[in-house]
């Protein structure tokens, strides 16, 4: 088995890790991981929070994920420069759930996706990814982007969001007419740190442009606070209990601790009351998480690897993150998987191993310990912005265009379908409905592709005139079910007045059990009518096929021949005779 082909199909425990263990691992190379984790982990901060309260949970579960997953999944899954964390692919799933189910059915529900991951990983479907069209992964992607764009809304102008409709098509109009409360003072601050935002990587400096946006607009922030602007923060919005009972404001500055998930909140600060009910009722998004989870994690490999010119381990990767999210919840994490931006930003910043994404998730959780005063006064308005610029690179506007413009229309097709089905209900419909629709299209272009031809007059392949009353015809392409039927009745229409014909089978790579039937009719209409039928040059398969079918020659019928030459040298010898 080839390293290409051992990597797709094998299942190897920590293989990114011990693959660089194995090599030549020096102190230069530690220290580039270093830079390259630092650097990750200041971007990992602000976008964990913000990620985690758009999924409808507390900022520290975001930092918890980043710490707990993206520690475990680094040294345990099989890609060396994937970082994992919450991300926001996973926020139109989570959302919904934490908003029914309460931190508990979310967390959960994390658990139950990281064992659907972990057994995804043992059936050795790490190539899950090579059988999702780019037109289906563009579409639900888009459609997640534009979810969350949406329900920044708020946060972005100002103006509250309780009450919101769950379903998108009744959200949306009820955001609209909220428009008119909008705040200025919100709006110059989302305004300034989008600016900053956009702005900062033509500077093409080494730091990240999400550190200095939110120092931006948390400094402006601060300035209209103190003239009474009322801006919301994390401090203002979010609060803790202390061990002395005292009350805390923004995120609670102490080590994330081990809690069965289903002993935390259930929803609006009720109990959670774990049952089978509940658990048959979070299942769907448990799966919805961990297809998802498995989609953006191998994508994201396989993005890097076009990068780095290396390669990953898909099912190790897939193991990696189903520990990861298995074990995180049981310590306040969310459920967590490869980030592209975040991977690609650490590859860039020089990480040469998977202790980059490691020393990342120390970054954040030394930020949690040490920065947890100063992060209180992040904005909302800041972070919406963050996160619009997220939702802005998740969608791959560019990608969406340049598919319009080249792609044929099939594709164009998927892509609307899978990105209005996202917007409308969920991401596994959506990605469900893509690919079937995928399929279809692409079986009926590949049946197009299979066609017959008389060549009974073509000296390249007939050289001399054939007896009277025989004809030869060549068929080309698989013959499956979506074509065998109408080649085998073209066949039959133009094999008029014949009483023997020839089919040149040597373009017949597949034989399925549709076009074993077709044939099978096709032979018994030929029966039928009097016409001596010859199968030339069959290919392995569709051989093996009409073997195991039981199809046998019979004199004067139905007979085989290697060649078509031989098949033509038959009955010229007959016709003679």
């Amino acid at each position: 088995m080839s390293s290409r082909r051992a990597r797709l199909h094998s299942l190897s425990f920590a293989s990114a890790l011990r693959e660089t263990l194995s090599g030549r691992y020096q102190g230069r190379d530690l220290l580039a991981d270093l830079v390259a984790g630092i650097t990750v982990g200041i971007i990992a901060i602000p976008l964990s929070m913000a990620l985690a309260i758009a999924s409808g949970v507390r900022p520290e579960n975001g930092l918890y994920t980043a710490i707990i997953a993206g520690f475990l999944i680094a040294l345990a899954g099989g890609s060396r420069f994937s970082v994992s964390g919450p991300t926001a692919a996973f926020v139109v799933i989570l959302y919904p759930v934490s908003q029914q189910f309460g931190l508990a059915g979310l967390l959960l529900a994390s658990v139950m996706a990281g064992l659907i991951l972990i057994a995804l990983a043992l059936a050795r479907l790490g190539r899950l990814i090579e059988y999702i069209p780019e037109s289906v992964t563009l579409g639900f992607t888009a459609g997640i982007a534009i979810v969350i764009a949406t329900l920044q809304l708020p946060d972005l102008l100002g103006f509250s969001s309780e009450g919101l409709p769950s379903h998108y098509l009744e959200k949306l109009p009820e955001l609209l007419s909220r428009l008119p409360q909008w705040h200025w003072a919100n709006a110059l601050v989302a305004g300034l740190t989008l600016a900053v935002l956009i702005l900062w990587p033509r500077l093409r400096l080494p730091v990240p442009g999400h550190l200095p946006a939110l120092l931006v607009g948390t400094g402006l922030a601060y300035w209209l606070n103190q003239q009474g602007a009322g801006i919301d923060t994390i401090g203002s919005r979010f609060s803790f209990m202390l061990p002395d009972g005292s009350i805390g404001q923004g995120i609670p500055p102490m080590l994330p601790t081990f809690e069965w998930p289903w002993l935390q909140t259930g929803p609006n600060g009720e109990p959670f009351e774990l049952s089978w009910t509940t658990v048959q009722a979070l299942l769907p998004a448990a799966f919805s998480i961990a297809m998802l989870g498995a989609i953006e994690s191998l994508l994201c490999a396989v993005v890097l690897d076009g990068m780095t010119g290396k390669r990953h381990h898909a099912n190790g990767e897939l193991l990696g993150q189903g520990l990861g999210n298995l074990v995180a919840p049981f310590f306040g994490g969310i459920t967590a998987t490869a980030a592209i931006a975040r991977s690609a930003a650490n590859y860039r910043a020089g990480a040469r191993s998977p202790f980059a994404s490691a020393i990342h998730a120390l970054v954040v959780l030394a930020g949690l310990l040490l920065l947890a005063p100063a992060l209180a006064w992040l904005p909302m308005a800041s972070m919406a912005a963050l996160l619009l610029i997220v939702a802005w690179n998740m969608s791959e506007a560019p990608k969406v265009v340049a598919l319009f413009r080249r792609a044929p229309l099939g594709d164009i097709l998927v892509l609307l379908t899978c990105l209005s089905l996202t917007v409308l209900f969920d991401m596994v419909i959506a990605i469900s409905t893509g690919i079937v629709l995928a399929s279809l299209l692409f079986m009926r272009d590949i049946a197009g592709m299979t066609r017959v031809n008389d060549i009974s007059a073509q000296r390249k392949h007939v050289p001399e005139a054939l007896p009277e009353g025989w004809r030869v015809f060549k068929v080309t392409g698989p013959l499956f079910f979506a074509a065998a039927e109408r080649v085998f009745d073209e066949v039959a229409e133009l094999a008029t007045d014949t009483r023997g014909l020839v089919l040149y089978m040597d373009a017949v790579p597949l034989l399925d059990a549709g076009g074993l039937s077709g044939f099978s009719r096709f032979r018994a209409e030929c029966e039928a009518r009097g016409i001596e039928l010859v199968v030339a040059d069959l290919q392995f398969q569709p051989l093996r096929a009409l073997a195991r079918a039981g199809i046998q020659p019979e004199e004067g019928r139905l007979s085989f021949t290697p060649t078509l030459a031989a098949a033509l040298e038959s009955i010229a010898q007959r016709d003679h005779a």
